[in-house]
């Protein structure tokens, strides 16, 4: 910063004026001061920046946006929110392990983040929440529910997952196969609640053979897809609870000569980046990724800046929408 003042013929407290906006500084000197910059590569350092102004602007990601693919247009979009705040975001994947999620937190905290945006991960996740919570860290709880101590954002999962089994048994589907997620997350147990209330709401019994866990991955699902074709009564549709499980789904159906949707039909919870080009293009229950970012973005601002700090933490489940294509079968009705 001294090389730049004396560059531009100001300040140093100038250059800080105009580096952090602090102050207002005339065009005129503004404009010499940005021209120094530029000639000398100054970039300014935040971390230092940080333990004077107690802010870095950053926000800080923990999720599993390597392995599950919903989650990288989530990140996409909770870094559109952020800047649209001036903040930036620095993602780090937690694998969904807690292990590997107490390292992200601990790595954050020592940047100095100013929030946590947080899809908790499966397991004993009670010591990184104590931990968020014991030091008042900024932080909200994207797509799994897990604390009411933090502001939660999600989808709703339960109604939308008895839509998708009720379209099935509407078009007379009554052996629907489903296909879980992994064990300890609020995302799994709601879309199963969903499942069973859609048998019920159609007059269809819950049967223990016809659902069978994914695990949440692609390989997983098309061990559970062999499992549910090799029952005595297979099911005649699918509902896969994922988009990184419906693609597991899809393989192990081609793998065993099953047409979609004239052998079997299938609908899925999230929708896929190519799931409106597949042929036959899916039939899914889609997550309002935007909404949710901008609502979990909007939520970790307010407690950042005090405005949102005192009043009681938020639950919000925002609606998925409904995607209507060919793979459920419809067309084959019409016909």
């Amino acid at each position: 910063m001294a090389d730049v003042a004396r560059n531009a013929g100001v300040s140093v407290s100038t250059v800080s004026h105009v580096v952090n906006g602090t102050r207002p500084v005339s065009d005129v000197l503004r404009a010499r001061v940005l021209e120094a910059i530029g000639e000398s590569d100054y970039s300014p350092n935040t971390v230092a920046r940080a333990l004077a102004t107690s802010d870095t602007h950053l926000i800080g990601i923990v999720m599993s946006a390597l392995t599950n693919h919903l989650f990288v247009p989530v990140v996409a979009a909770i870094d559109r929110a952020g800047r649209r705040h001036g903040y930036s975001s620095v993602l780090a994947d937690n694998r969904d392990r807690v292990d590997y999620e107490t390292e992200a937190i601990n790595m954050l905290l020592s940047r100095r983040v100013d929030g946590i945006v947080l899809a908790p991960a499966a397991g004993d996740r009670e010591p990184v929440l104590d931990k968020l919570a014991t030091e008042e860290v900024p932080t909200v709880l994207i797509d799994r529910f897990a604390d009411g101590r933090f502001d939660q954002v999600g989808t709703e999962n339960i109604e939308a997952t008895a839509s998708l089994v009720g379209h099935l048994a509407a078009l007379g589907h009554t052996r629907i196969g489903f296909v879980s997620g992994m064990e300890g997350l609020s995302t799994t147990s709601e879309r199963i609640a969903g499942y069973r209330l859609g048998l019920e709401q159609a007059g269809l019994c819950f049967q223990h053979d016809l659902i069978h866990s994914g695990r949440s991955a692609a390989a997983p699902a098309e061990r559970a897809i062999t499992f549910l074709l090799a029952r005595r009564n297979p099911p005649t549709a699918i509902v896969s609870s994922n988009n990184y499980m419906t693609i597991g789904v899809l393989r192990a159906l081609q793998r065993n000569g099953m047409r979609v949707p004239e052998d079997i039909a299938v609908v899925a919870y999230d929708d896929l980046d190519f799931g409106g080009v597949f042929q036959p293009r899916l039939t899914v229950m889609a997550q309002p990724v935007s909404e949710i970012a901008s609502k979990a973005v909007s939520f970790l601002i307010g407690r950042i800046t005090g405005k949102g700090k005192t009043r009681d933490p938020q639950r919000v489940q925002i609606p998925a929408i409904f995607i209507h294509r060919e793979s459920c079968g419809c067309g084959l009705r019409e016909a």
